[in-house]
């Protein structure tokens, strides 16, 4: 993805299932579970820089002692300083004779996070800001164990205000900060009326406050403190929660949406937002890792008991498209192959560009998470063109004409050739204050292979996917150019992005898509700017009768996809370069996206197709959005 966009939290929880001094005798430390959520949220990092958090509950601690600790940092780097942080104090108290790494007690009883119950966050701001009260985990405290809530998740709600009017509703004061708080006071709610409920019956029993506290933490029903607190939820989301007494939760939304995968044994439960962190921190083969199932809610009780329960009726499968083009790292061996059929599914568009001139293309890829699309149509590419030379030895023989020349001809020229054109060099954070000069160090973001493209050849450069269209224009095109290639074509592994997201991705503002600006070009330049405010209308009364029909996509209605490539090539067309030859931006077909991801079917953002209500809302909230001029997010 050239355009920069923030975007998917991560999480991970690790739930260890025997003593620390199990881990000390067998690893050789007792802080096995603290490094293993250190690496699993290092692996994870694409997810989140923004912001991370971490949290832990130790279990059977004393009256007196604290049991639930948290750690959250925004500055640059944040997993790194928590885990240095945390370390640090660790190894100062092992110098002082406090802690005796030998002895597990020790580190249980003096390391915060000398525990057997962990959860970390790794964030990308979408809502919220960026300062540290937005960071995860939230934390909801009590001085009753099954009261304590530690919460955070990979998830956007679209009806907040609804939720917090809710939350209203049953007599609370909530603060209108973001979905996060909302939902924390909504599971805590039911969380506080499950405790309650069974409080008063252990009462009426006369047992004693030790154990009336132990049979609560036992008969605490998680998932029905989960299916009741998230009766009006709308939106994509994993949720990770932790409570004091050592029960722990991981919960999905019923379309799917957002990912979560978990892993178990006798030793240990574990969690992701993907699969190949699990596989590669605890040595897995793909089989041995599950997917949290939609609608699901996984609880793990205090006495190690895994379940997994249904909280949600299951809605369609809508996994989210863009964590298989671009979000998830591409080590995972589906994601590898799916990002390979995604390349090898622009052959067609690729080769008419061009004008099947095989041996005088050259093939590229910016940014390095396009490589593996890239290397899938170099692929397809090289077995058609190995089909052609069969054919055509296969006809020179039959006729007599196969002579030496020829086979030199076929076998060893006209090849799909790949260089490595562009590169990116060094990540210029954009602190200058005017304008112009901003662009001016984005211009210098990536750099190009000099003398790797002839005059001659033509330049494909494989995209992941092109979002707002200003990296082409300020700086993709321009250094392309300076290549002097005969035609310079980019092609996106994904559709257009029509649409905004509203359950994760930071992108919300319709005015900010290039697709969006193309077709407004269009109506404007063919004198149909009554349609535009035709669908004004029409998004305002269905946003106030909570309908679910998208009438912005009769903004596109007129015209055909080719239509709008071919304008969003004039619109990132960079002005004032020497450089005169012809520029084609070319996107993936919707077809071909369903054909490469069969199993991901979530494309809202490219259909305008939302899996939930609020979807309906947000995509029509946006469109009078921008036709108001006001600026900001639509949920």
């Amino acid at each position: 993805m050239s355009d920069p966009i923030t975007h998917e939290c991560g999480i991970a929880l690790v739930r260890l299932l025997k003593p620390l001094s199990y881990y000390q005798e067998k690893y050789g430390t007792p802080l096995w579970g603290f490094t293993k959520l250190f690496l699993l949220m290092e692996k994870q990092h694409n997810r989140g820089q923004d912001g991370a958090g971490v949290a832990c509950v130790k279990l059977d601690v004393p009256p007196g002692e604290p049991y639930m600790f948290r750690e959250r940092c925004v500055k640059p780097n944040p997993l790194d300083k928590i885990f240095r942080t945390l370390l640090g104090s660790y190894n100062e108290k092992v110098q002082a004779g406090v802690i005796h790494p030998e002895f597990a007690e020790t580190v249980h009883k003096h390391f915060d996070f000398g525990g057997e119950l962990f959860m970390g966050h790794l964030r990308y701001g979408t809502s919220g800001g960026y300062n540290l009260s937005s960071c995860h985990p939230y934390f909801r405290r009590s001085s009753w164990p099954t009261r304590n809530l530690a919460l955070c998740g990979n998830f956007n709600m679209t009806n907040t205000a609804e939720l917090n009017d809710s939350l209203i509703a049953m007599g609370q004061h909530p603060i209108f900060a973001t979905d996060t708080q909302a939902l924390l006071e909504k599971i805590g709610f039911f969380l506080d009326e499950e405790h309650e409920d069974i409080y008063r019956f252990l009462r009426t029993r006369g047992l004693a406050g030790a154990e009336i506290s132990r049979q609560i933490s036992e008969d605490l029903d998680i998932s029905r403190v989960i299916k009741r607190a998230s009766a009006k939820w709308d939106g994509g989301y994993t949720l990770c929660g932790l409570i004091g007494n050592g029960d722990a939760f991981v919960a999905r939304d019923p379309a799917g949406i957002r990912p979560c995968f978990y892993f178990q044994n006798d030793e240990v439960v574990a969690f992701a937002s993907e699969r190949a962190p699990l596989c590669t921190v605890f040595d897995l083969s793909v089989e041995q890792v599950k997917e949290v199932e939609p609608g699901h809610v996984v609880v793990i009780k205090k006495r190690g008991a895994v379940s997994s329960t249904p909280f949600r009726d299951p809605l369609p499968r809508a996994s989210c498209s863009f964590e298989r083009i671009y979000f998830s790292r591409g080590n995972d061996l589906d994601i590898y192959k799916e990002r390979k059929a995604l390349g090898a599914r622009l052959a067609d568009q690729v080769l008419k560009a061009v004008n099947h001139e095989w041996g005088d293309t050259v093939f590229g890829f910016v940014p390095n998470t396009a490589e593996v699309a890239y290397l899938g149509l170099v692929s397809e590419l090289r077995t058609r063109r190995r089909d052609e030379v069969k054919k055509a030895i296969l006809e020179a023989s039959q006729q007599g004409k196969l002579t030496e020349a020829l086979l030199d001809d076929l076998i060893l020229r006209n090849w799909p050739r790949g260089e490595k054109v562009v590169s990116k060099d060094i990540k210029i954070r954009t602190f200058i204050g005017q304008e112009s000069m901003r662009n001016q160090l984005a211009s210098h973001v990536y750099d190009i292979t000099y003398g790797s493209v002839k005059p001659t050849d033509n330049l494909v450069c494989v995209d992941d996917s092109i979002v707002r269209g200003t990296t082409l224009k300020r700086s993709i095109l321009r250094i392309l150019s300076r290549l002097n290639p005969k035609k310079i074509v980019v092609v996106s592994t994904a559709p257009q992005i029509r649409y905004p997201d509203c359950y994760g991705i930071d992108m919300s503002e319709l005015g900010k898509f290039i697709a969006f600006e193309a077709a407004i070009s269009l109506l404007k330049e063919r004198g149909q700017t009554e349609l535009m405010a035709d669908v004004y209308e029409q998004c305002r009364d269905e946003v106030a009768r909570g309908g679910v029909v998208n009438h912005v996509s009769k903004i596109y209605e007129p015209f055909t996809p080719e239509e709008i490539s071919e304008r969003i090539t004039k619109l990132v067309w960079p002005k004032n370069i020497p450089w005169d030859g012809p520029i084609e931006i070319l996107f993936q077909t919707v077809d071909n996206l369903h054909a490469a991801l069969p199993e991901h079917k979530g494309d809202w953002y490219f259909t305008g197709n939302y899996p939930t209500p609020g979807g309906y809302r947000v995509v029509n909230q946006a469109y009078v959005n921008y036709y108001d001029r006001s600026e900001g997010r639509s949920y």
